[in-house]
């Protein structure tokens, strides 16, 4: 948001306030590249340090905001006090609250910030044992960075299958395929009830069955952070509630990212991408130059495990039927409601997920019966 707004030829003071003590970075990687060890801390900077001075952005790292008065437009942290006349709010998404015998245990890891991955990256070693709580994106990218690296892997999922709430039963059974292949055993609509030691050496299943462990890492999902938002009088709901282009209740302040719930697909909505929080802010920086303009995004999202590569592109919550296309270029599932595609997700078929992003963007429908011919081409249908 910052550099767009340079870009776009804003010439005030912008100042960016983090609780880490880091400048901004990037946290797909965080269970993919730089947990396996193949990133270094430098390439999870999302700018060079040269960049933000040369744009004379001031970041200021390791000051939470803590308290906001939208009608004096005021903000306080610890040691500081500051003016603003316009207002982002990017507070992002915290995981969500472990329980009281969860907390405050050496080996338990949740994956969320860079201080969160160097942390499991400690206890990664050959022939340890993994039980990774949560069979989301999360903890199955976790997964299998572990297993690649020789731990002993076994994740417990309490929905009935993983990747529930993402996509359909055929993908999830790819991955689950996937996994059990790579030597990762998954256990399914089951949960641990109690764990034992502390640092924890066993936990006990609900289905009574105990496993011994060496790190527990837990990716149950997250919550938006939009508590400093409410204590402000900001209106929120699972998230800080925005219009079409980021406003919310207050004058001139704006929320974009995992924080931010604005409507799309007829529904107010959150994403939780950063794809989404990228554009987002993008869209925001516009808007508050008086560039107006709704955001109406295709969504899209990506998960890398072992060499299998998920593009996900659309929305699918409330999905009808889905149509399975299995050609030489990959594996892909097509989302349809009520006869209208909504969504794409593809498996190593890149080409695949950028079509379905042109289809979706430009709102053209496909006939699930044309998916099944092999000499059906989805781009010929695009202008």
């Amino acid at each position: 948001m910052a550099i767009r707004l340079r870009t776009k030829g804003f010439r005030g003071r912008i100042t960016i306030y983090g609780d880490e003590p880091w400048a901004p970075y990037q946290r797909p990687p965080l269970s993919k590249k730089y947990l396996s060890g193949e990133w270094e801390r430098e390439r999870l900077l999302l700018r060079s340090p040269s960049c933000w001075s040369d744009n004379d952005i001031d970041i200021r790292a390791g000051r939470a905001v803590t308290s906001l008065d939208p009608v004096r437009r005021r903000s306080g942290a610890a040691t500081i006090r500051s003016a603003w006349t316009k207002l982002a709010l990017t507070t992002g998404a915290s995981p969500r609250p472990l329980p009281s015998w969860l907390t405050n245990l050496e080996n338990v890891c949740e994956l969320r910030s860079l201080h969160d991955a160097e942390r499991m990256q400690r206890h990664f070693r050959k022939g340890r044992r993994l039980l990774v709580i949560g069979g989301g994106f999360v903890g199955l990218e976790t997964a299998a960075v572990a297993a690649e690296a020789g731990l002993r892997v076994t994740v417990v999922e309490s929905a009935a299958r993983i990747l529930e709430r993402a996509v359909c039963p055929a993908t999830s059974e790819y991955f689950r395929r996937l996994h059990y292949a790579k030597g990762v055993r998954i256990v399914e609509g089951c949960a641990v009830r109690r764990v034992v030691g502390g640092p924890v050496r066993e936990a006990e299943l609900t289905s009574g069955e105990r496993l011994e462990t060496d790190l527990v890492p837990v990716g149950i999902g997250v919550l938006p952070n939009a508590e400093l938002a409410a204590r402000a009088g900001i209106d929120t709901a699972d998230g800080i509630l925005v219009d079409e282009h980021g406003r919310t209740s207050a004058a001139d302040v704006w929320a974009a990212g995992d924080c931010a719930r604005f409507p799309l697909c007829g529904e107010l909505i959150r994403l939780e991408s950063v794809q989404n929080a990228i554009e987002q802010a993008e869209a925001v920086a516009d808007d508050m130059l008086g560039e107006a303009a709704p955001y109406a995004p295709v969504p899209w999202f990506w998960s890398d495990q072992y060499d299998a590569k998920l593009q996900i592109a659309g929305w699918n919550r409330g999905y009808t039927e889905v149509v399975a296309c299995d050609t030489d270029r990959g594996l892909s599932n097509w989302y349809y409601r009520e006869g209208r595609l909504v969504a794409v997700d593809s498996i190593n078929d890149a080409r695949t997920f950028m079509v379905a992003k042109k289809l979706l963007s430009q709102g053209i429908n496909v006939d699930p019966s044309k998916l099944t011919d092999q000499a059906f081409d989805p781009r010929s249908l695009l202008p």
